[in-house]
């Protein structure tokens, strides 16, 4: 039979039902890939949300968008890359009860796209190889989804 843990739930994870009546926020990531294997990473600027903390590059889906075509906008308005939804491969997401949100974020993989990562607004960005990932401290949605993405990189 399955046994929990001493606080309950699967390892620490949130009871059904923690959360309820939070708004959802959905949000889109994405995993840039460059030819030697390394993952771009963003450094959330400060005076923003959980700024000082790592990031896969993306933002927020506006009502009626869909996940892949803000990742799109987004990319091109952080980074000023171009990037065609094909592009985007599907990976995992991240389910997280915040404090005063729930978010839900889709993170895609994505090794082709037209031009340089340059950081549009603020923010300082960073190639890590998949192994390192781990080494730079991120919001707590982010952090299953490194584990995820060095084993399967």
């Amino acid at each position: 039979m399955p046994t929990t843990g001493p606080e309950g739930g699967c390892w620490g994870a949130p009871f059904p039902g923690q959360g309820a009546g939070l708004k959802t926020v959905l949000v889109a990531a994405a995993a840039l890939i460059d030819a030697d294997g390394r993952v771009l990473i963003a450094k959330r600027p400060p005076g923003k949300s959980m700024a000082g903390l790592w990031e896969f590059p993306g933002g927020k889906v506006a009502d009626g968008e869909l996940p892949e075509t803000a990742l799109v906008r987004e990319l091109a308005e952080e980074l000023g890359l171009d990037i065609t939804e094909s592009c985007l491969a599907p990976f995992t997401f991240a389910s997280h009860v915040y404090d005063d949100f729930h978010l839900l974020m889709p993170l895609y993989l994505c090794r082709i796209w037209k031009g340089q990562p340059t950081p549009l607004e603020g923010q300082e960005i960073k190639w890590v190889r998949p192994v390192r990932l781990a080494d730079y401290p991120m919001p707590a949605a982010d952090v299953p989804l490194v584990a995820l993405l060095r084993d399967y990189l």
